[in-house]
């Protein structure tokens, strides 16, 4: 059985849309693509780098994919671009015989059951990029294993957020955190259960 790792750019009130630049999801009218760049430095780059090192296969939404579609193919000669394009793609679609990227493969029937499925099998982590949708349908089902957030010192107001008023009340452990000098908090959190409660009037 593997595990299913949710990686994302998120803001402190929690929206992931359009992190890498204002042409990547403008949807909704939102302003503020590209929010993540002035924040770019070694640290994170090099946490990047961390996360695509031990083996994985990538969970998509479609519209993600059709973004990562649209530039990766062909860089091989860049370190993510070389992952990207030989590592299997599972994808969240309506149109499965669009899917011209290598090594893609469109989830079929039930999308909870397909990823339940998928987990089971042997094989590497999955791995979301982006796929807002996705991932707030994953956390719905209670399906996420672990989350790898960098959370970016900034208030965007709008946009479409990571986590959805329908997401499982789930616990996490933070496994590890650094901050970069530009001040981004890269952390991991590991599920650990079910959400605990309690009363300041018990503890004495």
């Amino acid at each position: 059985m593997r595990t299913l790792t949710v990686a994302a750019f998120i803001s402190l009130d929690g929206v992931i849309q359009a992190p890498g630049g204002p042409e990547e999801d403008p949807g909704g009218d939102f302003r503020f693509g590209g929010w993540i760049v002035p924040y770019a430095d070694e640290a994170s780059g090099q946490a990047i780098n961390e996360l695509f090192a031990q083996p994985f296969e990538l969970l998509l939404g479609r519209r993600t994919y059709d973004i990562f579609a649209a530039y990766w193919p062909g860089k091989n000669d860049h370190p993510i671009g070389d992952l990207f394009n030989r590592v299997a793609k599972h994808v969240a679609t309506h149109r499965p015989d669009t899917l011209d990227w290598q090594n893609s493969h469109a989830l079929k029937g039930n999308l909870a059951d397909a990823i339940r499925v998928l987990k089971q099998q042997d094989g590497p982590r999955l791995l979301t990029q982006g796929s807002s949708d996705l991932v707030r349908q994953l956390l719905a089902a209670g399906l996420v294993d672990e989350l790898r957030l960098m959370t970016f010192p900034v208030v965007l107001g709008r946009g479409k957020r990571l986590f959805g008023d329908d997401a499982l009340a789930s616990a996490f452990t933070l496994a590890h955190s650094i901050t970069t000098p530009a001040g981004v908090l890269i952390s991991r959190y590991e599920r650990s259960g079910e959400v605990r409660t309690g009363s300041f009037e018990d503890v004495d």
